[in-house]
């Protein structure tokens, strides 16, 4: 018995399913990234899941940035919504030290918030751009006492 060959797909079904693919991709940089609202969507739909997924990120970031998100009470899923909206998503750790940064740099950022920024900033190397990376002398420390050297 020989296997069959999956029939070819025609032309017409590429072209469609590239242009949902593109459309699917419009909608996500709308409601993530800033971008302007795609045609034939509820503009009120689209806010409303804009602020939605804004507070989810709150929550995640708030969670990887404990002390920031507490001594800023209920004012936290504001502010971060208001300092990260029409910015991609880039991870619960970086979107808080986004918003930790830019408290620091307007002076608003609490002692206890400042002590967590602090910590971080010691064992993690941040450029405002891509992931943290840790400190080469933290790299240095694990690598000696994994070897058995300390």
């Amino acid at each position: 018995m020989s296997a069959r060959r999956p029939a070819a797909e025609p032309p017409e079904d590429r072209r469609s399913r590239a242009a949902l693919a593109a459309r699917q991709a419009e909608l996500v940089a709308s409601l993530v990234a800033g971008a302007p609202d795609p045609a034939g969507f509820d503009p009120a739909r689209l806010a409303a899941t804009r602020r939605a997924l804004l507070r989810k990120r709150a929550g995640e970031a708030g969670q990887a940035w404990p002390m920031l998100a507490r001594s800023l009470g209920h004012e936290w899923p504001v502010l971060f919504a208001s300092l990260r909206s029409g910015h991609a998503p880039v991870g619960a750790l970086r979107d808080g030290w986004d918003v930790a940064l830019a408290l620091r740099a307007d002076g608003r950022l609490t002692p206890e918030a400042a002590a967590e920024l602090a910590a971080r900033e010691a064992e993690l190397r941040y450029d405002g751009t891509s992931s943290p990376t840790p400190r080469r002398w933290r790299r240095l420390r694990r690598r000696v006492f994994r070897s058995g050297r300390a």
